[in-house]
């Protein structure tokens, strides 16, 4: 009877689950926030009378969650940001393998794990913001001429310990290899003329308050400051657009592999990927939507067309590791 009083909250959680399995539902765990899930979460139990539990947090800590749940997990589908993240949850075999012909049809094959066991669900471009009082768009036009002598003082960097820039710099490694990669970063560094910032936001609001010039950043921080403050000085400029394309990444899911209602989490990834869901789902934080056949937020469209990275963003995982070692090597911070 004392086991029982002293059962923890997740196990009492899990029980619940357990025991609730019965009915249509599907339990997800998200490091996706909980205002950018809950309006889907909510339409798609609409629709279809299944009901969606849910509990968010950091992609490490609910991926080391459902490690440490195992079999017993009441997790279902996992969501996260990061197509490296995706991509250790499915080396570290939590995920399993999706026979969906929906899901190849929706999501184009490079924001697809090649072995089917994630998908992404929404794209986020990292380009180059800059100030429009500072900076004439003709001096720009790559990621790697940021290093020139040109903008010696004038780069804004947002810490290399955030997984964006460790998957950034993995692309760059996928195609330039890590000599030539190594160089790029080293020049980053030598022309960034304060710290790297905890957050692009903050980078951003350092350009705006002449601390450098340009800043690499995730446009949808972009589009939230401007939302607040559309009188701001930055622009959006699109980098390498003669040669690789703008960085790409994801925000994505997967089925886990002792899932409890696999077919219905399935089901809720196929709608995740729909032209009825696909809009929203990018839209609530100013991101693009991975489903091609559906347009962008009219604010976001509103940015500019630009030619993207077709790399399979599978391959940031494959070299996040070796990037994390480069930029330390780099001093990058």
């Amino acid at each position: 009877m004392k086991k029982l009083i002293t059962l923890s909250l997740t196990a009492l959680l899990v029980a619940a689950w357990t025991v609730s399995a019965f009915a249509s539902e599907v339990v997800v765990y998200s490091a996706r926030k909980e205002h950018l899930i809950k309006p889907l979460f909510e339409a798609y139990t609409a629709k279809t009378g299944v009901e969606v539990k849910y509990i968010t947090g950091k992609a490490g800590a609910l991926l080391e969650r459902i490690k440490a749940e195992g079999a017993n997990t009441p997790a279902d589908l996992f969501i996260t940001v990061d197509a490296g993240n995706l991509w250790h949850a499915a080396e570290e075999g939590v995920l399993q393998p999706l026979d969906s012909a929906v899901l190849t049809e929706n999501i184009p094959t490079h924001l697809r794990d090649p072995q089917n066991r994630w998908v992404g669900l929404s794209v986020r471009a990292r380009t180059i913001v800059y100030n429009k009082d500072k900076v004439n768009p003709s001096e720009l036009s790559t990621y790697e001429a940021l290093g020139s002598d040109e903008w010696k003082g004038r780069l804004l960097l947002r810490t290399s310990k955030k997984v964006y820039n460790q998957s950034l710099v993995a692309s760059m490694i996928a195609e330039k290899g890590e000599a030539e990669t190594e160089k790029i970063v080293k020049s980053w560094v030598a022309n960034m003329p304060v710290a790297p910032f905890s957050s692009d936001t903050k980078a951003l609001e350092a350009v705006v308050a002449g601390v450098g010039d340009v800043a690499v950043v995730n446009t949808y921080y972009f589009g939230r400051l401007l939302k607040k403050n559309p009188d701001l000085p930055l622009a959006i400029f699109w980098p390498n657009q003669q040669t690789t394309g703008v960085h790409m990444n994801v925000s994505g899911a997967g089925v886990t592999k002792h899932a409890k209602n696999q077919a219905e989490a399935v089901k809720l990834l196929e709608w995740l990927s729909s032209a009825e869901a696909q809009g929203k789902f990018a839209s609530l934080n100013m991101e693009f939507p991975a489903n091609e056949s559906v347009k962008a937020d009219p604010v976001v469209a509103a940015w500019g067309e630009f030619k993207g990275n077709p790399m399979n963003v599978a391959k940031y995982g494959e070299y996040q590791a070796a990037a994390i070692k480069l930029m330390d090597r780099a001093g990058y911070k």
